[in-house]
């Protein structure tokens, strides 16, 4: 499986992930992989539901990893219609209002945290393409190598985050990353770990006072919802944030109160009753 998975070119993040997902599979039924079937899948996916209790987007992933296992590396077509995708609930993310996002970035730990959490919403990237960056200040562009699907994008590199970018590469001098990570607690030459972006945001929004549930990634939400709002059209949006399709951009119609209140409420057209005539009382009448 492995080698097929280098044949068609996966990531290493993704192989890694299906090895560990046959792995966890094959030692549940203590048994080789290409020995189960149709009948072992179904007990598996149930497993996971009510016994792990995984959610639909970690099964997904588990679904995936099956179907490239018995479909692509054992060439058992057939079985694709037994490992079926679980049905997500459709959650819409968590916005900020700029009011908001400044009082996240004002209550910012330190410079690191402070310029992280700047670069995440000024340039919209997933928590995983931060240590992608290239920073071109003579083309006020920021280049994110090898983001999500392999593919390189360019984004805008913001007047206000250049300033503080410059402050903090006299400070921090990084050397192949712009946001190095740490080792046994120290600062070192690697790449950030999600738990310490994770660590800037939490942070962050305890001491903002915001107690919705936050994530690195509602700040790419929320810089798309105010582009959007400032009159970004969806394609523009699309191609910022990196998205293959369209429709995935299209969730932020549903995020922009300034779109959603351009049509008039039906309610509002409406001729009824002042309230003074409205009775105040919740008793039933004695009959």
């Amino acid at each position: 499986m492995l080698e097929e998975l280098q044949r068609r070119n996966y990531s290493h993040r993704t192989a890694k992930t299906y090895v560990r997902i046959v792995g966890e599979f094959a030692e549940h039924f203590h048994q080789s992989p290409d020995k189960l079937g149709p009948e072992q899948i179904r007990q598996y996916q149930a497993h996971l539901f009510q016994v792990k209790k995984l959610a639909p987007a970690t099964v997904s992933q588990y679904v995936s990893a099956l179907r490239f296992l018995f479909v692509k590396t054992l060439r058992r077509h057939y079985l694709a219609e037994c490992i079926p995708f679980p049905k997500r609930p459709q959650r819409l993310p968590t916005v900020l209002s700029p009011e908001e996002v400044a009082r996240l970035i004002d209550s910012a730990r330190n410079l690191y945290h402070r310029t992280l959490l700047m670069t995440l919403y000024s340039t919209a990237i997933r928590r995983a393409e931060l240590c992608r960056l290239d920073v071109d200040s003579q083309r006020m562009m920021i280049r994110i190598r090898q983001g999500k699907g392999r593919r390189d994008r360019e984004v805008p590199l913001s007047l206000k985050l250049l300033e503080t970018l410059r402050v903090y590469w006299r400070w921090m001098k990084p050397a192949t990353f712009l946001f190095p990570g740490t080792v046994k607690g120290r600062r070192a030459d690697v790449p950030i770990s999600p738990n310490i972006i994770w660590l800037a945001c939490r942070d962050a929004a305890r001491a903002a006072g915001i107690t919705r549930h936050l994530s690195p990634h509602s700040l790419r939400h929320s810089c798309a919802s105010h582009l959007l709002e400032a009159g970004a059209d969806l394609r523009t949006i699309q191609v910022l944030l990196g998205h293959s399709r369209l429709e995935h951009t299209l969730v932020y119609l549903h995020l922009s109160p300034k779109h959603l209140q351009a049509v008039p409420n039906p309610l509002d057209t409406l001729e009824v009753s002042n309230l003074d005539c409205v009775p105040r009382s919740r008793r039933l009448k004695k009959k």
